[in-house]
């Protein structure tokens, strides 16, 4: 059966709730590529500096991450409705305030904030569908998968267009949006129920004492810096106008949507999942390289192209997060994403200074191609056989979080 035919087979009869959070997490994906066609508006509007108007991603990922170690034990004592509610909550009230505010100091501050709403909902909303949804659990996190795909490939045009009347307009129509998802959350989805399941804080860290997981999580900490600085930094390298940066991300997202769903499974099942792991990744670095060197035209191409190893990779990297390790997944994908999005914020912070520091804008992706190489070195690291890992065929799609 192909793929293509599983995903219209998980959306055939899932009740309503599925829909309802699969609908909030398509918003909440869109923040992350929400404000990529509206950085240079922002540093011309708040007078900031390149190196601080990539902060909006920094103080962005760094709470999300630092919160998603505590998201765990809400959820088991609140209960994964309330949790959700409470993270759409905060993303409609911080979202909408960032349009009012002043400075870049403001605005990054305003995002931390947002990134601690997404942390609460993002990390609970897959749990939920899986729990919800019909078709066992590869129905639901292809949903979810799709949810992400849509919400990445729409941030760009939504911030386009809304960006084209002021930069506070993507702000202005996220929070609307996102009210619209909490609504239908606290009033569809059904109440949560008492819970006696306890869960520490510092199982995360004691997971990735296993050296397998650990490697595939310092190779994904490695890849996801340089996955960010594309995101962060790619538009002051190519200098174009909101519609223009918008559509060259929304080409981005769609690749980043089909390959994790459809082209990514497949690759797998037919090389191996390492293997299939490394080829992407030397893929990717290749592609920081023709940042380096290649002309604004070929900057454009290398953007959507990039999309294609992003899409296998979030799968990939996440799928072997998943088998590698024995502990419970909800603790193994915990410690796995703490690393891995950290190097989303170490990326966010540096790319700016990186580009002072070498004297060129096209530094930052010097730096990324380096990392990758040493991704694939940590992949390369990790092959030995383990007796839990499940077969490349069987993993369908990667969790996100």
């Amino acid at each position: 059966m192909s793929h293509q035919v599983k995903l219209l087979d998980a959306v055939r009869g899932q009740p309503r709730s599925v829909w309802v959070v699969a609908f909030a997490a398509v918003i909440a994906f869109m923040g992350i590529g929400l404000v990529d066609p509206i950085l240079l508006s922002i540093a011309k509007g708040l007078n900031a500096t390149p190196s601080q108007v990539t902060l909006l991603f920094a103080s962005y990922l760094v709470v999300q991450v630092l919160a998603m170690l505590f998201t765990g034990v809400l959820a088991a004592k609140y209960g994964g409705k309330r949790t959700m509610v409470a993270g759409l909550a905060l993303i409609v009230v911080f979202a909408g305030t960032c349009a009012l505010a002043g400075s870049i100091g403001q605005l990054v501050a305003l995002r931390a904030f947002w990134g601690l709403g997404n942390a609460l909902f993002i990390a609970t909303a897959l749990s939920t569908i899986v729990a919800a949804a019909s078709g066992g659990q590869t129905a639901a996190i292809l949903l979810y998968e799709a949810a992400l795909g849509l919400g990445i490939s729409a941030g760009p045009l939504v911030g386009a267009l809304l960006g084209s009347i002021s930069w506070r307009g993507p702000f202005v129509g996220t929070s609307v949006l996102m009210l619209v998802a909490l609504v239908l959350t606290a009033t569809m989805l059904v109440r949560d129920q008492p819970s006696t399941r306890r869960v520490s804080v510092s199982a995360p860290f004691r997971a990735l004492r296993d050296r397998r997981l650990l490697l595939v999580a310092l190779s994904a900490l490695l890849y996801t810096y340089a996955f960010f600085t594309v995101l962060a930094w790619t538009p002051f390298v190519l200098g174009y106008g909101a519609f223009a940066v918008g559509g060259i991300f929304f080409g981005w997202g769609l690749m980043v949507a089909v390959c994790g769903v459809v082209v990514g499974p497949r690759l797998a099942a037919k090389i191996g999942e390492r293997n299939a792991t490394m080829l992407a990744l030397a893929m990717y670095g290749l592609l920081m390289l023709a940042f380096v060197w290649g002309s604004v035209p070929v900057v454009v191409v290398a953007t959507i192209a990039s999309g294609i190893a992003s899409g296998c990779l979030n799968t990939f990297l996440t799928g072997m997060a998943m088998s590698v390790s024995q502990a419970p997944r909800p603790i193994a994908s915990a410690g796995y994403n703490f690393l891995r999005w950290m190097g989303g914020a170490a990326a966010a912070i540096l790319v700016g200074h990186l580009a002072e520091w070498g004297g060129s804008q096209r530094a930052p992706f010097v730096v990324a191609a380096v990392l990758c190489a040493g991704a694939v070195a940590l992949m390369y690291a990790g092959r030995e056989p383990n007796p839990h890992e499940v077969p490349a065929e069987a993993v369908v799609v990667g969790e996100q979080v």
